[in-house]
């Protein structure tokens, strides 16, 4: 919408009536909106800057607006009536929402909003007295289906003492906040050129140097600057970013004349910037790409700096994800072996809270743990992502032969809890009886970790974008998720009493999830051969079968000192066999990879490797692109190879649509493959992107793939 249709639109909607707000007291207030003026400080001296700001408390569904409105609405204005010598100066704004309306795209504020306002207090005022202060603040409010002009005349007595103020102690922090987190200079020097209708900016230095900026936006402070809609897409280099636009009305007919103004939202924080017209800064282009910045909900978590509501949302995906993820193939075998750990205490009420909360405690410790050091690796500059551990040989192998002896213990080579049941001298005979609870729930969260159900791609995505606090706390609702069923029943005496009582057929029950564990342990194994190759996968097996001989012999050790007997030699065997395996895997870990390890996908389709120039060169062509960012530890993605992308009508549909096949493999780490996903708001795989002829961004498949979504989603493309 040009500044004149808006121009308009302000007019006529200022002609209708607006209810009148309540006149007593300093909250104002209308059915959309209530308003109020505070202060920072509890009073202000003589001859310095008072911070006064307007506190918007929005009602759910309405909407202000940015200095920059977008392609519809209205800023907000105050006009002071203040006492002689006090000035106040422009409002801080704090960094917008991406607000998007059909094919509009809006800047605002929802929900509790602080416009702050520097006052300027003459060196005349007297200490012990007040200054009052009126302004009349004008509000566009917007839903989507109409909007209101609503006026409001707030007015506040500002104390005047001697000496520094305390904050004030409703207000002060919030106001504060926004005053350190609104965008500012920063000293970034920026450029701006067009070239065929799309408006380049580059940025270099200050906060830019030496670090990939993440996804980046840029809000322009001018409306007709750029298409507010369409996505942003770029590249960073050493020492700072190149955004690509498409360039607005204004530009388009007149070119860049004059500085372009605005905001430029990093991952890292939001700067004011000024580009200079002119080409494109050295050293800002072609080093790696950026996300594109479209309206994706990660990225919009990002560009509102973890606001509440983008927070809201992705603890609240995260819950619904880890709930989901109790059903994942990966997951299933450690779950299956609690719940029947349940059976066994179901009709001990006692016993079974105390199991269903340790198991509760492990999930969430371990997830605290594995998002710390995602977060930690991040912020050290590394391409890390969900499910990044097994990435690497080692932990991959150290998994296997873990669940290794997991399953052995299930099959009964060996009893880790001996001594439990009684007074005996076994290795956790002092522990509480929860340990073995807590510790399973730390290994479905390590099992749990190549699987990435529904509603966790945006979640995570989203949380390794927000500050650190609001990040962990997102893993942590992911891990309740994950805990929940099992702790509700556990601490729910008419579902215990639901299960059947204990009997001989639990053992049964035991040695039958031994095999699903077997069959973790054998998966695992392929994936560290599919990462490493054949000699380092031959010194894992045999490291397995010597983990194998020391657990049997730590089971005779077992049997014979429960009869009395001497265990010394079995005792030695054991410590030898593991720690010989141990060596072993060491060994095998370090061992670089073999060249043919193979792509990752296991489609019958044929594909290419993905890369960057490879999806430019097949969309030269004007040839659809289907990607598929894959890795052989992720289950979900197995499961759609085999049955999504086998079928002969994915096939024949590719063949149709002139379609290339790409397959980008995260089995071991690849930064490429980490700074894609990033650009998608996602933080592991499966990711599934079919790029259309003449259309700038992918569309972006669901996580969970059928024959029929694949067939659909190409015949739209077909010509």
């Amino acid at each position: 919408m040009t500044g004149l249709l808006r121009l308009i639109l302000v007019l006529a909607l200022m002609c209708a009536p607006s209810l009148a707000a309540a006149q007593d007291g300093r909250l104002q207030r209308t059915e959309r909106i209530a308003a109020e003026l505070v202060v920072m400080s509890q009073w202000a001296a003589p001859g310095s800057t008072a911070i006064v700001a307007v506190r918007q408390d929005i009602e759910p569904g309405w909407h202000t607006y940015w200095r920059n409105p977008g392609d519809s609405g209205g800023a907000t204005t105050l006009n002071w009536t203040l006492p002689e010598g006090v000035a106040a100066g422009d409002i801080v704004w704090p960094l917008p929402e991406r607000q998007r309306l059909a094919g509009l795209m809006n800047y605002g504020y929802s929900g509790e909003v602080y416009l702050p306002v520097p006052v300027e207090i003459p060196a005349t005022a007297r200490p012990g007295t007040t200054l009052p202060l009126t302004v009349r603040a004008l509000f566009l409010v917007c839903s989507a289906e109409m909007c209101v002009p609503d006026e409001l005349t707030l007015s506040l007595d500002l104390p005047v003492r001697d000496g520094a103020a305390p904050l004030d102690p409703r207000h002060g922090t919030a106001i504060q906040a926004v005053l350190e987190t609104a965008p500012r200079p920063a000293g970034i020097e920026a450029r701006a050129a067009l070239e065929n209708g799309v408006l380049t900016l580059s940025a270099a230095g200050g906060p830019l140097a030496g670090r990939d900026p993440g996804p980046s936006y840029f809000f322009p402070f001018e409306g007709g600057v750029i298409e507010h809609p369409a996505p942003q897409s770029g590249a960073w280099g050493p020492r700072g970013l190149t955004l690509r636009m498409q360039a607005g009305g204004a530009l388009r007919s007149g070119g860049v004349t004059g500085p372009v103004g605005g905001v430029l939202v990093t991952a890292h924080g939001a700067w004011e910037v000024t580009a200079a017209p002119g080409g494109v800064l050295t050293g800002t282009s072609g080093s790696g790409d950026l996300a594109p910045a479209a309206d994706q909900p990660a990225q919009a978590a990002a560009a509102n700096g973890g606001g509440l509501a983008g927070f809201a949302q992705a603890a609240l995906f995260a819950l619904m994800g880890g709930l989901i993820l109790n059903l994942m193939p990966c997951v299933f075998p450690i779950l299956a072996m609690k719940a029947a750990a349940l059976t066994r205490s179901a009709h001990d009420p006692a016993h079974a809270r105390r199991d269903g909360l340790a198991f509760l405690a492990g999930v969430l410790t371990t997830f605290l743990l594995l998002a710390g050091l995602l977060l930690a690796l991040r912020a050290a500059g590394q391409a890390a992502g969900w499910g990044f551990q097994l990435q690497s040989p080692a932990v991959t192998a150290g998994l296997a032969l873990l669940m290794l002896a997991v399953a052995l213990n299930l099959s009964g080579v060996f009893n880790v809890g001996a001594g439990l049941q009684g007074a005996g001298s076994g290795p956790l005979a002092r522990l509480p009886g929860g340990v073995g609870a807590f510790f399973t729930g730390a290994l479905a969260v390590v099992v749990a970790a190549p699987c990435t159900a529904p509603f966790m791609a945006f979640a995570l995505g989203a949380a390794l974008l927000m500050p650190w606090p609001m990040a962990l706390a997102v893993f942590l609702m992911l891990g309740l998720g994950l805990a929940l069923p099992f702790v509700v029943v556990s601490l729910t005496p008419g579902l215990l009493s639901r299960l059947p009582r204990p009997g001989p057929w639990m053992e049964r029950l035991k040695g039958l999830l031994a095999f699903p564990m077997y069959g973790t342990a054998a998966w695992l194994v392929w994936v560290f051969a599919r990462q490493s190759g054949s000699e380092a996968l031959g010194l894992l097996l045999l490291a397995a079968v010597l983990v194998a001989f020391g657990l049997w012999s730590a089971g005779v050790n077992q049997t014979r000192r429960a009869g009395g007997g001497s265990a010394v030699i079995s005792a030695v065997a054991a410590a030898v066999a593991l720690l010989a395996a141990f060596a072993l895997v060491s060994v095998a870990a370090r061992m670089p990879p073999e060249a043919a390890t193979g792509v990752a996908g296991t489609s019958d389709l044929p594909s290419r490797p993905w890369s960057s120039a490879a999806v430019e060169a097949a969309r030269a062509e004007g040839r659809p692109v289907l990607v598929n960012f894959t890795a052989d530890w992720c289950v979900t993605c197995k499961i759609n190879e085999r049955t999504s992308l086998t079928s002969d009508r994915v096939r024949a549909a590719m063949d149709s649509a002139g379609a290339v096949y790409l397959v980008g493999d995260w089995t071991r780490r690849d930064d490429a493959i980490t700074a894609e996903l990033q650009r998608h708001g996602r933080s592991g795989v499966p990711l599934y992107l079919l790029y259309s002829p003449g259309s700038a961004e992918p569309r972006i498949l669901p996580q969970l793939l059928t024959e029929g979504v694949i067939v659909d989603a190409l015949n739209d493309i077909s010509p």
